[in-house]
């Protein structure tokens, strides 16, 4: 076909010994020819990371189909003058390319693609979750067809095994039955396998669909020529192939369950990031998409909100939950002039933010887009797969042609038949073709849902050959989040009291550490929201505390700093105490009453009950291990005590 000779004319003939599995497509259709309208910038705008002169795109394509797919369109792009760079990501069927836009334009790449046989478009995250559900859609009705089919097929071949093939009209009819299922079960559930097939013969050559075909071919017409052959003698195996085809669709339903799945950590991140914003113009709120904002635009972001951009702060001041980024559990105070994340939450002041980045070119975007290129890496083991894929089907088909001249030579026609046909269709080259890139995209998925970012596959393999390893503090080996620990009162007030109406403040505010002192609270006295106190002019400070009146009284729970500008100093006992808890990696939180410091609250980022355990086991590995962390180096050291035995490797990076 055109294509074909395309890609043979281009110097390509190595893609058809790559084709594995002959999941070649037909020809897409011919490109739109509106299509250099790619070209303009307004457009690439939506897609492209940087509109100067060396652009980068993702692309999509439903053809992508194998391991040969992956090899042809790199190595012809490459060849593509004005081309930087062309990777392709097997599992989400995405090819990113990198251009001189002074060379060539989009418009051209996208035909170059079409006519070696992929109808490619700029990725749309909507539309590839679309065609993604509607392939699972198809297939889960093939499959559920062959499932009925299957069903109903099991129970003629009992009825025909315990004793009703003695009787032959009865046979004859089962035979039909059987006929007529197994017929309309090849025709719909099996027709992806023959269209495979069909495709990799017409590009001259052979894989798994081929293999698949011919066993499936085989075994009806055989079936078939034993009901019409007078003798009567011989087996028919229409239940046989049925259950293969189901058995088929089973493994490629779950193939595409395991790459939805591997998908889901991106799109969870990307889900991080609002669709829309509060654009200000002319001093008046908008609700805007966040593809229409462009840098220099002012946005309105309100307490509890997510940031949809990264920006600069021009007006207000507020505390901002960095954790989905850092890992650490402490609110950030923000002022006019510092950086904000797309993501990131706003805890407690309203903002006005000056839009910088959008979408992917965002931090967020960055590790997406990180995370996106480990699951389509490539790791040094695929290339020994890739070498061997195209003598598998090849050796296959040999073994099943060997098999069935001997056992005809030496036994008879239906057991050379048959053993020919499960040499055929035990062939599965994917398992070459398929394994390591899918166990890439799966391992960098869960790694991802557990908040670790996987770089590249090369990172997985190397794994087992790490004698170093090196470990954050922060989120990592502690769980992230702050809980209450311990406290201390001044000796005349009453503690259950003063719990009490220290966590019906905090419970109004958003900050995390007041969320935290207030569950932690209702958990250490057992009572629920209902049995906390009303509390009046309640007031969140950023970076300082919060303030309100309970039980007709004034607090004021914060800072040490907070409450010295407020002239409430500490009695001794208390600050002397609070000096030694800091040393325990502890955070003191203050509380005054009527302008009278009555206490001290305790709180620390707590260490993951499996840490030590983990440590223990890379050290009786004879694995080095460090620790990380931004904190003082009594801190670390604290952190590190649980797990003596990697406390002389402690390291604390200021």
């Amino acid at each position: 076909g055109l294509v074909g000779r395309g890609i043979v004319g281009g110097g390509f003939g190595g893609f058809f010994p790559r084709c594995p599995k002959g999941r070649i497509t037909p020809p897409p259709p011919p490109p739109n020819k509106d299509i250099d309208f790619f070209d303009y910038d307004e457009v690439q705008s939506q897609y492209v990371t940087d509109l100067s002169d060396r652009r980068e795109i993702t692309l999509m394509s439903d053809a992508i189909h194998c391991a040969a797919c992956v090899w042809l369109i790199e190595h012809s792009m490459a060849k593509v003058e004005g081309t930087l760079l062309a990777t392709v990501n097997f599992t989400n069927k995405r090819i990113k390319i990198r251009w001189d836009n002074r060379k060539l334009k989009l418009s051209d790449i996208i035909k170059k693609l079409n006519r070696i046989g992929y109808d490619a478009t700029p990725y749309d995250a909507s539309a590839s979750e679309e065609a993604s559900r509607k392939a699972n859609r198809d297939l889960l009705y093939r499959l559920g067809f062959a499932g009925f089919a299957m069903m109903n097929v099991t129970w003629f071949s009992v009825a025909l095994y315990t004793g009703a093939s003695d009787d032959q009209e009865f046979k004859v009819y089962f035979y039909w039955l059987q006929l007529i299922i197994a017929t309309a079960t090849i025709l719909y559930s099996g027709s992806p396998f023959f269209k495979g097939a069909w495709a990799s013969l017409k590009a001259k050559t052979v894989g798994m669909d081929v293999s698949i075909a011919l066993g499936l071919l085989t075994t009806y017409f055989y079936s078939l020529w034993v009901m019409v052959d007078a003798s009567g003698d011989g087996y028919v195996y229409f239940n046989t192939l049925i259950d293969f085809i189901f058995l088929l669709l089973i493994g490629r339903y779950l193939e595409a369950i395991s790459k939805n799945k591997a998908l889901d950590s991106t799109r969870r991140l990307m889900d991080l990031q609002p669709k829309v914003a509060r654009q200000l113009i002319d001093k008046e709120e908008h609700i805007v998409p966040v593809r229409r904002l462009v840098k220099g635009d002012q946005l309105l972001v309100k307490p509890g909100e997510q940031f949809p951009v990264d920006g600069v702060i021009v007006f207000g001041e507020s505390m901002v939950n960095e954790s989905m980024l850092t890992g650490e559990s402490h609110d950030v105070a923000k002022q006019v002039d510092d950086r904000v994340s797309a993501g990131t939450l706003n805890v407690d002041g309203t903002l006005t933010v000056l839009v910088e980045k959008i979408l992917q070119e965002t931090q967020l975007g960055h590790i997406v887009h990180m995370v996106e290129e480990a699951q389509g890496s490539k790791p040094p083991i695929q290339s020994v797969t890739d070498k061997i894929m195209p003598w598998f089907v090849s050796a296959t088909l040999s073994l099943s042609l060997a098999s069935f001249v001997y056992w005809y030579l030496n036994a008879d026609l239906e057991f050379a038949v048959m053993t020919a046909t499960a040499v055929l269709i035990i062939t599965c080259p994917c398992a070459f073709g398929l394994a390591t890139p899918m166990a890439v995209a799966v391992a960098t998925g869960v790694s991802a849902r557990n908040g670790i970012l996987v770089k590249s596959g090369t990172v997985l393999e190397t794994l087992q050959s790490i004698e170093h390893f090196v470990f954050d503090k922060t989120g990592t080996l502690t769980k992230g989040k702050m809980k209450l620990v311990d406290y201390a009162f001044l000796p005349e007030q009453d503690d259950k009291q003063l719990l009490i109406e220290i966590a019906s403040i905090e419970r109004l505010s958003e900050h995390s550490l007041g969320q935290a002192i207030s569950k932690n609270i209702q958990e250490i006295l057992m009572v629920s929201a209902k049995g906390l106190k009303e509390v009046e002019g309640f007031k969140a400070l950023s970076g300082k505390g919060v303030r309100g009146r309970c039980d007709g009284a004034d607090f004021y729970i914060g800072t040490a700093k907070w409450l010295a500008e407020l002239e409430i100093v500490p009695p001794e006992s208390l600050l002397t105490l609070a000096i030694e808890r800091a040393k325990r990696a502890q955070t003191a939180i203050w509380v005054a009453k009527k302008n009278k410091l009555v206490g001290v609250l305790f709180l620390e980022d707590e260490i993951r009950p499996e840490a030590a355990e983990l440590i223990q086991r890379l050290k009786d590995k004879g694995k080095q291990v460090t620790l990380l962390s931004g904190d003082l180096q009594v801190v670390a050291d604290c952190v590190a005590q649980p797990a003596r035995r990697y406390e002389r490797d402690c390291r604390s990076v200021a």
